[in-house]
This record gives C-alpha cells, sequence and structure tokens, in this order.
C-alpha cells in the first residue's frame, strides 16, 4: 500500500499514460506480472535518459562550435566596420589635411587592399565548405545506393525494380556530382585535392555499379533469347538462295520484358556518357579524342555471344575463309535494320552524344571478324609462307593469301555499303572511322603482314607481266587511244606501257581499301613503285642494247630508242595525271611527314622544304624525267655525230669563201651530204617519236649545230670578201630551210650563226665603229650573242674589196 501513495493524484496522469496503463493492466493477468513490466520500463527509461545525455552533449558540442565560428566571424566583420568608419572619418574630417592624407594613404594602400583579401578569404573558405559538404552529400548517397544495389543483388527474392532504381538513383547522383567537379576544375582549378578525392571514392563507386550492371544486362539479354541461333544461318551459306530466315529477338520482345530492356539499356548508355564526360575533364588539355570514344557498351554486349558462337562454325572454315565472311556480313545485314528502329532511339534518349547504333553494330561485327582472322588465319598463311621460303618448294600459300585479300577487299565494300545507307558515310572518311568498319585492319595492326602481303602482290605483278615484256610485239604495237585519254597529244607509246600500267593501276586499287593513310602509303611504295621502277629498267636495258649494238647509228635503233623515250613520256603523264588527285597527295604529304621525323631522329635540318606539296610518286616521275632528257639528248648527238663527219671538209676549206661563186649556184656541193643525213635521220625520229620530245630534239641538234658551224667557219681564222659571205649565207639559208620544216623562224635557234652572218653583212664604215665602240657598239646593234672579242676577230677577217 505504501507503493500506491507514491503515485501521483488520477486527474494529474495524462490520456496516453492511462490508455497505456488500462491496456496492459486491464486484467489479473497483466497484474500478475506488473512487477516484471516495471523492471522493463525502468530500463526503457535509463536507455531513454542516457540517448537524451548524449544528444544534449553533441547538442553543446554544435552549439559551442558554433559560437565560436560566429565569434569569430562577428569579431571579423567588426573588424571590417571599425576599419570601413575609420575610412568614413579619414575622408570626411576637414581637419589636420595633411595627417589625413597620409592616414587615408596608408588605409587605401596598405589596409583596406588586406582587407579586401581577407574578405576574398573567407568567401572562398565558405565556398569550400558548401561545395566540399554538397559533394560529400552526392558522394554518400552514390555510395549507399550502390551498396544497396549490391545488397539487393545478392538476395534470393530481391526486387528487381527496386534495384533499377536504386541504379538509377545512383546514375543521377553520379551526374549531379560530376556537373558539380565540372564546374569546380573551370573556376577553381587551385581545389585539385578535393576534385582527386571526389574522383577517388566517385571510381570506387563506378568500379562496382558498371560490372553489376553488365551482368545484369547478360542476364537481361539471355532472358529474350539473345542471341539468336546460328544453326539456321550456317546450313544456308554454301546456297543462299535457299536461306532461312532466323526470328529477331530484339523485335520480338513485349510487354513488361521489353519495357526493363529499353531501361536497362537507358542505364548502361547513362554510365557510358557519365564515364566520357569524366574522362573529358581528367584529360583537358591532352589528346582526349584518343581515349573518349569508346565502342557502346550495350551494342557490345550484344555482338560478344554472337562472337562466341561464330567462331564455333570459323574452327571448321580455315580452308574455305569465304563462308566466314559470308556469315558475318548476314549476321550484320540481318540485324541492323533493328539497330536503327529499336536501340537508336534509347540512345538519343541517354543523351549519349556522337554515337550512331548501326555503325557500332558493324564496326563491332567486323571487329569480331578481323580479330579471328589476325589469330587464327594469317598465323597459319605466315606459317606456311614461311615453310615455303625454308624448304624452297612452290606451294598454294601466296595465291592463298591474296585469295583472302580479295574477300576481304569485296566484304569491306559490302559493308560500306550497309554503313552508306544510314546517310553517315561522311563521317566515316577520317582514318580512326573508317578503320572501325575494314578488316583490312588487321594489316594496320600488323605492319609486318602489310610488308607481307606487299611483297606478295608485287611478286604476282612481275609475274604476270614478265610475259608481257619478253613479246616483242608489245614493244612495237602502239597504244590504242592514248591521244583520246590525255587530249590532242599522241605520245606514240608501245602497248607494254599499257600493260605495266594496267597492273599499277590494279595495286592501286588494292591499295585504296586500305582504311589508314600510312598504311596505303607503305604498302604503294612496296608493291607499286618496284613496278614503276622495273619498266624503267627494261626501257633503259632496251635502249642499251640499241645502242650498244650500233651506236644509234642504224635506223632500227634509233626507232627502239623512240619507242622507249615515247613509253616512258606516257607513263610520265599518266602518273602525273593520277598525282593531282588527293588521294596520292595524301600519301605523298604522310610519306614526307615520315621523312621529316626520320630527318628530326637523325639530327639532319635538310628535310622537306616548308609549304612544298608533293605527291607519292614525285620521286619516280622525276626519274623518268631524266630518263627522257637522256636519251632525247642522245638521239641529237647521234645525229650530230653524222653530221659533223659529213660537212668535216666544207668547214676545212677556208678558200672557198675567197673564190668566186660561179653562175647558177646554190649551195656548196660538200654541205649538201651533211644536210641530205640529217633531214634523213630527222624523218625517222619524227616519225617513230612523239611530238613534245622531237621538239627536244631538233632544238638540241640546232643548238649543237649552231656551235659546231659558229666556231668550225666564223671563229677558224678564215678570211671571208663579198662572194664568201654571199656564199656563206646561201649555204646557211638552206639549213635554215631544213628546220624550217618545225618551226616558222628557225633563224632564231642559230643565234650565234645569225648574227655572225648580220655582222659580215655590214658596210665597211659601219664595222669600223666596232672596234671603237665595243660592248656598246654590240648593243646599238641589237646583238646579244657574240661578245666583244668574237665581233673583233669577225671583223678582222672581213675582207672588203673595191
Amino acid at each position: 500500500m505504501d507503493s500506491t501513495e507514491t503515485l501521483p493524484p488520477f486527474s494529474k496522469v495524462s490520456s496516453s499514460a492511462l490508455s497505456f496503463l488500462n491496456d496492459n493492466l486491464a486484467n489479473a493477468q497483466g497484474l500478475a506480472r506488473a512487477s516484471n513490466f516495471a523492471t522493463e520500463l525502468d530500463a526503457h527509461c535509463r536507455d531513454l535518459d542516457r540517448s537524451l545525455t548524449e544528444l544534449n552533449r553533441a547538442l553543446e558540442s554544435k552549439l559551442f562550435a558554433y559560437a565560436s565560428f560566429s565569434d569569430r566571424s562577428n569579431s571579423l566583420f567588426s573588424h571590417v566596420n571599425v576599419k570601413l568608419t575609420d575610412l568614413a572619418s579619414a575622408t570626411r574630417s576637414p581637419s589636420s589635411v595633411a595627417d589625413g592624407s597620409r592616414k587615408a594613404d596608408h588605409i587605401l594602400g596598405e589596409e583596406l587592399p588586406a582587407l579586401a583579401k581577407e574578405v576574398a578569404r573567407l568567401e572562398t573558405v565558405r565556398a569550400y565548405a558548401e561545395t566540399a559538404l554538397k559533394l560529400d552529400g552526392l558522394v554518400g548517397d552514390i555510395e549507399d545506393a550502390v551498396s544497396s544495389t549490391m545488397n539487393k543483388n545478392m538476395r534470393k527474392h530481391s526486387s528487381t525494380k527496386n534495384s533499377e532504381d536504386m541504379r538509377l538513383l545512383a546514375i543521377k547522383r553520379l551526374k549531379q556530382a560530376e556537373d558539380v567537379l565540372t564546374s569546380v576544375t573551370k573556376t577553381r582549378p587551385q581545389w585539385s585535392h578535393l576534385v582527386a578525392a571526389v574522383d577517388h571514392r566517385v571510381d570506387r563507386a563506378l568500379a562496382i555499379l558498371r560490372p553489376q550492371a553488365i551482368v545484369d544486362h547478360r542476364a537481361l539479354l539471355t532472358s529474350l533469347g539473345w542471341p539468336p541461333p546460328l544453326s539456321g544461318l550456317t546450313s544456308s551459306i554454301p546456297d543462299m538462295k535457299t536461306s532461312s530466315e532466323v526470328p529477331n529477338p530484339l523485335f520480338t520482345i513485349q510487354g513488361d520484358l521489353k519495357h526493363q530492356y529499353c531501361e536497362n539499356f537507358i542505364a548502361l548508355c547513362c554510365l557510358q556518357e557519365l564515364q566520357r564526360r569524366r574522362k573529358s575533364r581528367q584529360l583537358e588539355g591532352h589528346n582526349r579524342e584518343v581515349a573518349l570514344h569508346q565502342p557502346l557498351w550495350a551494342i557490345e554486349e550484344l555482338v560478344n555471344p554472337i562472337s562466341v558462337a561464330c567462331q564455333r562454325h570459323f574452327s571448321k572454315w580455315i580452308d574455305k575463309p569465304e563462308f566466314i565472311f559470308t556469315l558475318v556480313y548476314k549476321i550484320t545485314r540481318d540485324y541492323v535494320d533493328s539497330m536503327d528502329e529499336l536501340l537508336q532511339p534509347l540512345v538519343d534518349e541517354a543523351m549519349l552524344v556522337g554515337y550512331s547504333c548501326r555503325e557500332e553494330w558493324i564496326s563491332a561485327m567486323v571487329t569480331t571478324l578481323f580479330t579471328y582472322l589476325a589469330k587464327e588465319v594469317f598465323p597459319v598463311y605466315v606459317g606456311q609462307l614461311d615453310e615455303e621460303s625454308i624448304t624452297g618448294i612452290q606451294s598454294q600459300a601466296r595465291v592463298s593469301w591474296l585469295h583472302l585479300v580479295d574477300l576481304m577487299i569485296s566484304f569491306d565494300k559490302r559493308i560500306k555499303s550497309l554503313v552508306a545507307q544510314s546517310g553517315i558515310l561522311l563521317s566515316l572518311q577520317e582514318d580512326g572511322n573508317s578503320q572501325k568498319i575494314s578488316s583490312l585492319s588487321v594489316f594496320c595492326d600488323r605492319p609486318d603482314w602489310l610488308d607481307l602481303w606487299g611483297e606478295i602482290e608485287l611478286a604476282d605483278a612481275l609475274d604476270k607481266l614478265k610475259h608481257e615484256t619478253d613479246n616483242e610485239r608489245n614493244w612495237r604495237m602502239k597504244v590504242q587511244g592514248a591521244a583520246l585519254l590525255f587530249g590532242t597529244e599522241d605520245y606514240k607509246s608501245p602497248a607494254v606501257s599499257s600493260a605495266f600500267l594496267r597492273r599499277l593501276s590494279s595495286v592501286v586499287d588494292r591499295c585504296r581499301s586500305l582504311p589508314t593513310i600510312s598504311s596505303r602509303s607503305r604498302f604503294l611504295r612496296l608493291a607499286g613503285a618496284p613496278i614503276i621502277h622495273k619498266f624503267l629498267d627494261c626501257l633503259l636495258m632496251k635502249c642499251q642494247e640499241a645502242e650498244g649494238l650500233t651506236a644509234l647509228t642504224d635506223d632500227d635503233a634509233l626507232i627502239k630508242v623512240a619507242n622507249s623515250v615515247n613509253a616512258a613520256h606516257y607513263f610520265e603523264s599518266v602518273l602525273k595525271e593520277w598525282c593531282e588527285d588527293v588521294f596520292f597527295l595524301e600519301m605523298g604529304s604522310c610519306q614526307d611527314d615520315q621523312i621529316g621525323a626520320s630527318l628530326v631522329d637523325n639530327n639532319v635540318t635538310d628535310g622537306p622544304t616548308e609549304g612544298s606539296v608533293s605527291a607519292i610518286f614525285d620521286e619516280e616521275i622525276k626519274k623518268f624525267e631524266e630518263f627522257r632528257m637522256e636519251w632525247v639528248e642522245k638521239l641529237s648527238v647521234v645525229v650530230l655525230r653524222g653530221c659533223d663527219a659529213r660537212c668535216r671538209e666544207y668547214m676545212k676549206n677556208r678558200r672557198q669563201w675567197q673564190e668566186k661563186n660561179e653562175e647558177g649556184w646554190t649551195v656548196s656541193k660538200t654541205l649538201v651530204g651533211a644536210l641530205d643525213y640529217m633531214q634523213g635521220k630527222m624523218s625517222v625520229i619524227q616519225e617513230s617519236l612523239n611530238d613534245v620530245d622531237f621538239v627536244g630534239v631538233w632544238r638540241s641538234l640546232a643548238a649543237a649545230m649552231d656551235r659546231l658551224l659558229y666556231n668550225g667557219i666564223l671563229m677558224s681564222n678564215a678570211k671571208f670578201n663579198n662572194d664568201g659571205v654571199e656564199r656563206l649565207g646561201c649555204d646557211m639559208e638552206v639549213l635554215f630551210g631544213v628546220f624550217g620544216a618545225w618551226c616558222l623562224r628557225p633563224e632564231g635557234f642559230f643565234p650565234k650563226l645569225n648574227e655572225g652572218l648580220k655582222l659580215m653583212k655590214m658596210e665597211e664604215k659601219q664595222l669600223q665603229g666596232s672596234v671603237v665602240g665595243g660592248e656598246t657598239w654590240i648593243k646599238e646593234n641589237r646583238m646579244r650573242h657574240l661578245r666583244v672579242f668574237e665581233v673583233e676577230k669577225i671583223v678582222r677577217n672581213r675582207v672588203f674589196t673595191s
């Protein structure tokens, strides 16, 4: 009864307490356990008191920290107010102008900047604290969401929807955190430690989130029935007309499963876009494009299981690679439409910029193909070639290699047509993108295989050209239609030049299929340039054989040399026309860059001149030009040699220039034979040689004849009277008439003879002024090719009779 006396009056007990007592002590059983119930209440109250005490302590600590921070802030702001008040009073006080001025200068010069600096520091501390707290909260939410996602995935009966919601929440917080980090990087670059700390925690979260998202995506694809069965495709490869249609699982999914797949696909794309943004920020100032563009993760997950399924079939077709290419192309073509219609809108919704599902699907399938070729097919062929080189026994290895390359080129053309159907072909012109959709990319990764292909291609071309070069008929027949191809020019080229051009054109066409400029340039230097050198060697050999047999005195020898010059000129003109194309200019610039880099590495400064634009065959074109110039000069020298031998008596007979001319005389008989020989040889050369190079022959011959006759007659100390001058003038008119068949004013190509005759035809009084006038007299009489001592010598040899 003593205990009841301690109870408070009934009126003072709260309604909630009365309700609690009525619920627990309403019957005899409740009263029986009242003592135990009281003990439990006491323990619970003690726990509550202890929690309240701890909360009071924490609150007291927080309030004390806040009061301390507030006191410091108040002190600083009070200090600022005092300084501002002093500044205002100093500027308003009319007394002590000098002291006030000094004080104002002190305040404005020292105290005010220090005050502004302190205020800015406080603002920076405040901004740093706010940013750090915001980032800490976001990263905490990310870690909680990732942890929750992992825990739910570990449970057997977890809700897929809840797990997906937590993943979406984590992605949302990741984007918010990235926005803050991007802003901090741009506006507060000095906070690098804060950014690094947050990046470290975010990277740990992503290291868990992305693999789990991919695992979920793979499980979802398996439930959809992906990859589709390949049995229907492989059974129909030998005869594509009987191919059976395999349903596309991406088009057949419906309802909640389709919604779940789309949500999962978007989440994976969002994660990739977030990763791309983070890399872009972290690689600022570096070559970001190399690392930013990665294959689309969601498309990779579609291709990987297909790749595994395909390789089981590929292993059976090592000896029949055409089946491999057919299967890969058919899978790529059959499912490419679903990428455009179903998945591309999801990528756009995820705001993943710069990605085309069609392009990513095609490039992933092509990557599967050339990866298999690089690992399984090419090593087998290389081993066969090595064995062939060791044993010396001819095998089918080279034929198999070229057949495989043909299949790759054909496959790449069909793949490009698939890409072109989406209208994005222009975006694939760059080396990086075109490499993704080309099976020939295997040669970009393995330059040694590219070199091997070039050697095989060259050997095949030279084997086929050997028969063409050995056939003498090809050296006599002319190329048909050359004048139509190159305007009015007819190069009179033999048919063998056309055969070499066809082979070179074939190598160039195969080179066009390579995806990078550097690989094209390398291949063309390996397989194309040696064909040109071989052709030039054949031409040189033909010319040397003709020269060695008859020293080019025979008409047949002249014709052989003329044919070789024609072939060189025709080939050179074709190469020049090709090299005006951007395709060849790009390879030439790439080659110049490589040469320049090697020169820099070797500390050589005389590299390609800055601003020069060259093509890949510039060196070969220059060699053809040198070959033509050399043998055109030799043709003119041969004719000159014959003329020199036949007009030697004519030049030695000095007495004829003082003899009286016979009646009816027209030309010196000793000169007629030389002119007849010249005209005969030049007719043969004109008939055989192309018009452009023939101009070089007769001009070179005219210049040589001018020197020969001028030195042999006018500079030979022979005396000339009036009849001799008339005789020489008539002879030269006949000589000029021979060259008049090829130009309108032939005397212009005999400058020394022409001016020497002009000098000798002058009157005696006029010539007397030449001795006194010297160079002035020569200029006044418009003689540009004779020097003073030559004029004096000719004038001394001129004899005037009364």
